[in-house]
């Protein structure tokens, strides 16, 4: 009887105890589906600004670079075929649109003649890049740098846009030595030359971190509702899921290295002041202005 009782009474209390524990867990599913959902309905934003940097990067292409580039390996072909006379030619091209580019712009360094798009995004979450900067350091303490390597190389989520350009400082003059060698019918040094030349073209990176872009999209979401005074409950908690989302953006963003820890400070400060101030559905203007300014801030540290 005594058994029977004790087993009433654990049944009992672990009814209880789902019946207390379940809403929490239930309650942490929806605020993470939330912030999920919020991260994905500015993908779109996210987006249409990548492809217009993207754009922005192309527009500065010069046609005169793109053509000496491509007149130069038509010098080569030429060389490579005995095409001397089409060789001379090319390289006339290739001189007179160097001048050009130099008499416009005298101060220009680096004449862009490409532009590349690749992105690396993280589908993960903060726990798991806690995690392999951990297994990273260990494999690096262990001497096992090539482990690690491979580990970090995963830890980005980011648009890489890579710029092809010609160094003004050294390709003219470059250039301009292989005619003399053609005439003295010093072809293979000629083409040598011209090949040694291709080969300095320089590659510039720049960086575009997605969680900061994402972090930024979702402020402008979250701004346009805090200033709805006739906000509905439904947009009381799509509010709130924004913000959680630009602190988890921000934080993963952290975490990744794309900019220093002491500048997110001002960041995490800020984002708590705004959900202090839209609490029990209050609205207005210009809670977002501060970290608008930090937000500038952080975006002028990484791309510098």
């Amino acid at each position: 009887m005594i058994k029977t009782m004790g087993k009433k009474w654990l049944s009992l209390w672990c009814v209880l105890l789902i019946a207390f524990v379940n809403p929490v867990f239930a309650q942490e599913a929806i605020d993470e589906r939330g912030v999920a959902e919020a991260t994905d309905s500015v993908e779109q934003d996210v987006q249409s600004e990548t492809d217009k940097q993207a754009a922005e990067r192309r527009k500065k292409i010069m046609q005169e670079a793109v053509d000496a580039l491509a007149q130069t390996k038509d010098a080569l072909t030429a060389l490579e075929e005995e095409r001397v006379d089409d060789a001379l030619e090319a390289l006339a091209v290739t001189t007179g649109k160097l001048e050009l580019i130099i008499a416009r712009e005298p101060s220009l360094a680096l004449a862009p003649t490409d532009v590349s798009i690749v992105t690396h995004d993280l589908y993960g979450t903060k726990k798991a890049v806690e995690a392999a900067i951990d297994r990273a350091e260990e494999a690096i303490e262990d001497g096992k740098v090539q482990t690690a390597r491979q580990i970090l190389d995963g830890l980005g989520s980011e648009m890489l846009i890579t710029v092809a350009n010609l160094p003004l400082a050294t390709y003219p003059d470059a250039i301009k030595a292989i005619t003399p060698l053609i005439d003295a019918g010093k072809i293979e040094e000629a083409k040598s030359g011209l090949q040694a030349a291709l080969n300095t073209l320089v590659l510039t990176n720049h960086i575009v971190p997605l969680p900061v872009l994402r972090s930024e999209a979702l402020l402008e979401r979250a701004e346009e509702l805090a200033e709805n005074s006739e906000r509905t409950d439904a947009e009381n908690e799509e509010l709130s899921n924004h913000l959680a989302a630009v602190r988890n953006q921000l934080e993963m963003a952290q975490l990744l290295g794309y900019g220093d820890k002491d500048e997110y400070k001002p960041l995490y400060a800020q984002l708590k002041e705004i959900q202090q101030k839209i609490e029990d559905g209050k609205s207005g203007k210009g809670f977002f202005d501060k970290m608008r300014t930090s937000m500038a801030d952080l975006w002028e540290s990484i791309s510098s």
